[in-house]
């Protein structure tokens, strides 16, 4: 968990978390988000409110595709990166995706529609999930879609079927687990053996040698996905370093090179303050997976494939924050509690309670996985002393938590507006209804103009869904 630090300035907005556009204006003090009060925006939209900064996720994506593109360049070869849509995919960010030269990772029939919607070219979407329906699979192989990622024996011979019946030779990865642990959590570690994605490592050269009975498929590469937000780059070292140990044995059931190595995303970024020193940089962790594949390679003698990458949250997340409306306060003295030792070293003997009109409806990462957090007050600044904060939400859980622990000015009061940074990755895409609450919309701010990307939701709209029986007729005695 990310330590608060009393000695910061809690009216500080640190533009290694917020958005590069985020700041105070100069007069009222009030955040901006491209050029706009937050105020105005929550005004306009209404609270809470998902806002995504386009200029800021479009840079990114030029900057991370960029840097894979370089590193790959630099050992004699080429990089496709694919944007990991369930980040947070919607028509707007497809497009902005596909305009910034990355190719779109899917993971559902209806993420692939939203991506076909966007206009996306078919060719370069991957089609990835464990349990791909026949109905997916056959809208894929019909739209085009560039490669289709094998997650099972059985999706093999399903998709198979599904190319034959379209007359088409369909593109396919193998995804396996290389058995390497990365340091997440457990929910977002993705290649250990016992877990549902991918197949063991050791199992590929027979499920290749199957893929390539049917001349429905072909088979361009492996593929590894170690887990979400990771921090430490030996993971990926060893991931690359294991899978292109299997490669030899593959040409030889080839009779050439294989193709390509989609080695995944997961790359972690900062939540807060805190983590900002630590968060891995995309331009290093491409330098030494290009370094790593060169290397064994060279070492096992074969040609360096053709690399993919697949960053969804390294794209996304900082270029999004959540505004917030302060409902309640409510101070709870930390004395005897099992916070109490940890509250007495930043120098608090109680916590703040701050509730706000949101909640894990609209950012569950905190209760699945206890996901840090950073909020400010956006509406004005102050210079109470600080109070160490815990936001949360207005549902029916002890565990609907937005922000554990921060620290904000204590002044903070009913009305306030708070804005709660790196939203833009997993908050709108696991967002729900629990207790009825109708989603947020998603409102995209480019060079001070501000546009709803996705429509919110209305109680009518939640209604509309229930099937409401027709009245019965009372029975009569006769």
């Amino acid at each position: 968990m990310a330590q608060a630090n009393p000695a910061a300035d809690p009216n500080a907005i640190d533009p290694r978390v917020f958005p590069p556009s985020a700041r105070r204006g100069a007069e009222c003090r009030e955040l901006k988000l491209n050029g706009i009060r937050a105020t105005a925006l929550t005004a306009e939209f209404g609270s809470p409110l998902y806002v995504v900064d386009e200029q800021a996720a479009r840079t990114r994506a030029r900057d991370v595709r960029a840097a894979l593109e370089a590193e790959a360049a630099r050992i004699g070869t080429g990089a496709t990166v694919y944007y990991a849509g369930k980040a947070f995919l919607c028509v707007e960010v497809a497009q902005w995706m596909a305009d910034e030269g990355l190719a779109i990772d899917v993971a559902s029939g209806g993420e692939l529609a939203v991506a076909l919607a966007a206009g996306v070219d078919p060719a370069r979407i991957g089609f990835h999930g464990n349990n791909k329906s026949e109905g997916e699979i056959a809208r894929a192989v019909a739209a085009g879609v560039g490669t289709i990622i094998i997650d099972s024996a059985l999706e093999t011979e399903r998709i198979a079927r599904a190319a034959s019946a379209a007359g088409r030779r369909q593109r396919v990865r193998l995804r396996v687990n290389s058995g390497v642990h990365a340091s997440t959590h457990d929910f977002l570690a993705t290649s250990h053996e016992d877990q549902k994605f991918g197949q063991p490592l050791a199992e590929a050269p027979r499920l290749v040698a199957a893929i390539l009975d049917h001349d429905s498929l072909e088979f361009v590469g492996l593929h590894c996905h170690i887990g979400s937000q990771i921090f430490a780059t030996d993971g990926f070292r060893e991931s690359a370093r294991r899978l292109l140990g299997a490669y030899p044995e593959l040409e030889r059931l080839l009779g050439g090179p294989v193709p390509e190595l989609n080695l995944g995303g997961g790359f972690g970024i900062a939540y807060t303050s805190a983590q900002a020193d630590e968060a891995p940089d995309v331009a290093a962790i491409a330098r030494e997976l290009a370094d790593i594949v060169a290397e064994t390679c060279a070492e096992i003698g074969i040609a360096v494939p053709q690399l993919a990458f697949e960053p969804g949250r390294a794209v996304i997340g900082q270029a999004g924050v959540t505004l917030y409306t302060v409902g309640t306060t409510k101070p709870v003295p930390l004395a005897g509690s099992d916070a109490a030792a940890d509250a007495a070293d930043l120098g608090f003997p109680e916590r703040l309670y701050v509730s706000v009109d949101g909640g894990m409806s609209d950012n569950a990462r905190p209760a699945l996985y206890g996901a840090d957090y950073q909020v400010r007050i956006a509406n004005r600044v102050s210079d109470a002393d600080p109070a160490l904060v815990r936001v949360v939400g207005k549902h029916c859980e002890s565990g609907d938590i937005v922000v554990q622990r921060d620290v904000l000015p204590g002044d903070v009061r009913p009305g306030d507006t708070l804005a709660v940074a790196v939203t833009g990755a997993y908050c709108w895409s696991l967002s729900s209804n629990y207790n009825y609450v109708p989603r947020p919309p998603v409102v995209a701010v480019s060079n001070g103009a501000a546009r709803v990307i996705v429509r919110g939701e209305t109680e009518d709209e939640l209604l509309a869904k229930s099937v409401i029986p027709a009245p019965v007729a009372p029975a009569h005695a006769g």
